[in-house]
C-alpha cells in the first residue's frame, strides 16, 4: 500500500493507495462516529457494498443506493440524500462513506458538506477516474443548464483506493478514468506522457494502475495544496474541460462518460494551442492513442453556436468571454481569454481535423 498526504485549509488528509484494502476500511476512519451512512449506486452496491458494511459495526451504519450515471447529480438526488441521512438518524459526529465513482463521491460530497452545515465523509473510489474528483475537495451536482454549476469545496478525512475493484470496470469506464490521467501528464510532465501512449488499455496490470493513478494524485495534490480554491494554478487541471463539459451537457449526460468528453476536448485544446502559440504538439500522437483505445472520437457532428453557448457556462467564463486552459508546450499550461468568432473558427477546423475516414 503507497500513501499521499494532501494538505487543505482545514486538515490534512490521506489517500491510501493498494490491492484488497476495502475489507479493512474501518482502520481507515479518523474517528469514533456515531453513524455511518453508505451512499453508492446500484452497479457498485451489488460489487462491494457488503464488503464495506461487514466492516463497520452494524449498529452504526446504513446505506442508500442511487441508480447509476451522471442523471443522478441533480438536486432531486441531493435532497433525497438529506433525507436518508435525516430518517437515519445521522447527526453532526456521523460520517458518510462515499463508496462509487465520480458522480457518488461528488453527490455524497456536497451532501456531507451541507448536512447540518458539515459532517465528515471518505471518499472510496471504485473507478478510474475518481482518481480525480476524489482529491481535492470539490463536491458538486448538476444544474441542467451546467455542469457542476452547484457546489463547494468540502476536502474528505480520507481516500481509500482499492485497486482491484478496477477490474470490474467496463471498458467504457477504463477510457473514462485514463483521459484525465492523459490530461494530467499533458500539463505536468512530458516523459510520462510519452510513456502513457504506449499503454494499451485492453492489457492493463494492477501494477500499471497503481503506478498510473499514484501519478495523477501526486500532480493533482501538488496543484491542490497550492491553489485550493482554483484562484490560480488549479484551473489548469480543467485542460480539455471547456469543450467537454459542453460535449457533455449538448449531447445529454450519459450519452458520452465524462472521460470520453474530457479526450474531445484534449485534442480540442491542443489544436487550439497549437494556432495561439505557434507551436507543434502532439496532436495525432494523441489522436491515434485515443482511436486505438477505441474512444468515441468522430460520432457526432459538432453545432458550434450550441457548443459556444454550453462553453459560456464554465465556471472560468468572465464577463462572458470563453478562457481556455491551453498548453505553451507539454508540461507549461496557460489560460487565454477567446472571443466567439475565434472560438467558432477553431470548433470548424477542429471538426474538419478530427473527422476522419
Amino acid at each position: 500500500m503507497e500513501e499521499i498526504r494532501v494538505r487543505s485549509t482545514s486538515h490534512s488528509y490521506i489517500v491510501s493507495i493498494g490491492e484488497k484494502i476495502l475489507s479493512q476500511l474501518e482502520q481507515f476512519l479518523t474517528e469514533d462516529y456515531s453513524r455511518v451512512l453508505i451512499i453508492t449506486d446500484e452497479t457498485v452496491a451489488d460489487l462491494y457494498l457488503d464488503i464495506v458494511k461487514n466492516n463497520i459495526p452494524k449498529e452504526k451504519i446504513s446505506s442508500h443506493i442511487i441508480p447509476a450515471g451522471e442523471q443522478s447529480k441533480n438536486i432531486d438526488a441531493f435532497y433525497n440524500l438529506h433525507t436518508e441521512a435525516l430518517k437515519n438518524g445521522l447527526d453532526r459526529n456521523s460520517l458518510i462513506v462515499a463508496l462509487g465513482g465520480g458522480v457518488v463521491g461528488d453527490l455524497a460530497g456536497f451532501a456531507a458538506a451541507t448536512y447540518m452545515r458539515g459532517i465528515d465523509y471518505i471518499q472510496v473510489p471504485t473507478t478510474i477516474l475518481a482518481h480525480d474528483s476524489s482529491v481535492g475537495g470539490k463536491v458538486a451536482i448538476n444544474h441542467e443548464l451546467g455542469k457542476n454549476m452547484i457546489g463547494n469545496f468540502y476536502p474528505p478525512r480520507a481516500v481509500v483506493f482499492d485497486v482491484t475493484t478496477l477490474q470490474s470496470l467496463k471498458d467504457k469506464d477504463i477510457r473514462s478514468g485514463y483521459a484525465e490521467l492523459i490530461k494530467e501528464a499533458l500539463i505536468d510532465d512530458e516523459a510520462f506522457f510519452h510513456s502513457m501512449l504506449k499503454t494499451e488499455l485492453n492489457t492493463l496490470s494492477n501494477k500499471q494502475l497503481q503506478e498510473h493513478i499514484m501519478f495523477g494524485i501526486k500532480v493533482k495534490a501538488l496543484i491542490v495544496e497550492a491553489d485550493e480554491k482554483e484562484s490560480g494554478v488549479r484551473k489548469y487541471l480543467n485542460l480539455g474541460h471547456t469543450l467537454g463539459h459542453a460535449i457533455e451537457a449538448e449531447l445529454g449526460y450519459g450519452t458520452l462518460t465524462h472521460g470520453e468528453a474530457i479526450a474531445i476536448g484534449l485534442l480540442f485544446a491542443l489544436h487550439v494551442s497549437e494556432d495561439i502559440y505557434g507551436v507543434s504538439l502532439p496532436f495525432n500522437d494523441l489522436y491515434q492513442w485515443l482511436e486505438k483505445n477505441d474512444y468515441p472520437l468522430n460520432t457526432f457532428q459538432f453545432n458550434e453556436d450550441a457548443l459556444i453557448n454550453k462553453m459560456k457556462s464554465d465556471k472560468k467564463t468572465i464577463d462572458n468571454t470563453i478562457q481556455m486552459v491551453l498548453l505553451e508546450k507539454i508540461g507549461t499550461p496557460a489560460t487565454k481569454e477567446i472571443n466567439d468568432q475565434d472560438l467558432k473558427n477553431y470548433l470548424q477546423s477542429f471538426n474538419q481535423r478530427v473527422v476522419r475516414e
